[in-house]
């Protein structure tokens, strides 16, 4: 069948990286895009990474205007589909028939009050989730622009901060909190970064971020409790913490309660074959999508893999098995008490590293895993080294790093 009309649920960078690789891949046919945010596409990480470090204006987290012409519906939810008469439900009542269908509806945050965000691609704006107190919520977290606003705005006057979770975004959040002036507080039930980096490289996270301030609590899981004048965190073991401001990033949750009843969910989960496909005219990718790599099917929501994804999955729709499978090396990148990581390959890492070569610069160093499946995992830590070089050092092991060999000249014909 000739695909003439293609619909992209969700606008963040999966959407947009499918719209312009369809366009790339010579899709010249109507292009529908809908986003429940009523912006263009930003950068995700650039909120936690710089809105606490940076300006007052969030420019970080702006991307280029989109090229590929699409209609853009934003501030537009998908409420249903319907993929046997191919329609698409909105919230607003309206249908959008499609000849073929990405679906990037992404993530929201996970909340632990019992007042949970919304279900439609990215939902839980800063009002959403958890009682409220002096018309603020009494429970933050940080997935939308809007979030990082309210977040700024907050800890601008230097409150007392409680973040529980200790994985890349909850660091990152501490960290931003420290460097505003702030008396921070980290509830993690294990070692902070360790379930997402491995042991060694949580230890370099932990003990600079406890250098610079940070407080580490564990004692197992959080909850929150609201007792009229302010929000406690009770941990397992009973002990409660008290601070002015609690912000949660306990992980998240990949918005598919809009595909109930299409038939397209397994065992409640959104799998896609090697080239994103769920059926060969829908195909999805982001995080809203599990899909097989060298450590089985798995769901990876980092920005560079939402990236990825949505390339193979456009051409995927457009050329079904003619197109190329995904060949997936993750790639992460997590910065917050002086401290900055890039890594290339599946995390985590166990033990310590089996190369390690020192950079110049102060706690600079180069490590690299050999890992059972696959190639090895490369991570950089203050150390300045281009992404393609790490992601050879990754597949190939230390040779990489040694200059090639200068071409022998041949010699001179008589």
């Amino acid at each position: 069948m000739t695909m003439r009309r293609i619909v992209v649920v969700g606008n963040g960078i999966a959407g947009l990286t499918a719209c312009d690789s369809l366009r790339s891949a010579g899709f010249d046919g109507e292009l529908t895009v809908v986003g429940a945010e009523p912006h263009h596409p930003y950068s995700r990480p650039a909120l936690s990474k710089a809105l606490l470090h940076g300006d007052d204006a969030l420019q970080a987290h702006q991307l280029p205007e989109p090229t590929h012409d699409a209609t853009e519906l934003l501030g537009v939810s998908a409420t249903g589909l319907d993929p046997d008469a191919r329609l698409v439900r909105l919230d607003e009542g309206g249908e959008l028939p499609y000849d073929g269908l990405v679906i990037a509806s992404g993530s929201r945050a996970r909340r632990l009050s019992s007042g949970q965000g919304g279900v439609g691609q990215g939902a839980g704006g800063p009002g959403a989730g958890g009682p409220q107190r002096d018309g603020f919520p009494r429970e933050l977290t940080l997935r939308t622009i809007e979030d990082a606003v309210l977040l700024k705005e907050r800890v601008a006057a230097r409150p007392s901060v409680i973040v529980i979770g200790g994985g890349p975004l909850g660091m990152e959040v501490a960290s931003g909190c420290l460097h505003m002036g702030c008396e921070v507080t980290l509830v993690s039930d294990v070692k902070p970064l360790s379930r997402q980096l491995g042991g060694h490289l949580a230890d370099i996270f932990t003990s600079a971020a406890v250098r610079r301030g940070l407080r580490v609590v564990g004692g197992g899981q959080a909850r929150l409790v609201d007792h009229g004048t302010g929000t406690r965190v009770v941990l397992a073991e009973g002990t409660e913490l008290h601070a002015d401001l609690v912000v949660t990033a306990v992980g998240d949750e990949p918005n598919i309660e809009w595909l109930a009843g299409s038939d397209l969910l397994t065992d409640g989960a959104l799998r896609v074959d090697s080239r994103g496909r769920v059926r060969p005219e829908i195909v999805a990718a982001g995080d809203v999508a599990f899909f097989p790599t060298l450590r089985g099917v798995q769901r990876v929501p980092l920005w560079t893999s939402a990236i990825d994804q949505a390339k193979v999955a456009a051409v995927g729709l457009l050329q079904g098995d003619a197109a190329p499978e995904f060949n997936f090396q993750p790639y992460f990148w997590t910065e917050g008490f002086g401290v900055s990581l890039k890594a290339v390959g599946f995390m985590p890492v166990a033990g310590e590293p089996d190369f390690c070569e020192p950079g110049t610069g102060n706690d600079s160093l180069l490590l690299r895993w050999d890992n059972v499946v696959g190639s090895g995992t490369a991570a950089a830590v203050n150390y300045r080294i281009p992404v393609p070089k790490l992601r050879r050092l990754a597949d190939e092991g230390p040779a990489a790093l040694r200059p090639a060999a200068p071409a022998r000249a041949e010699p001179a014909r008589a």
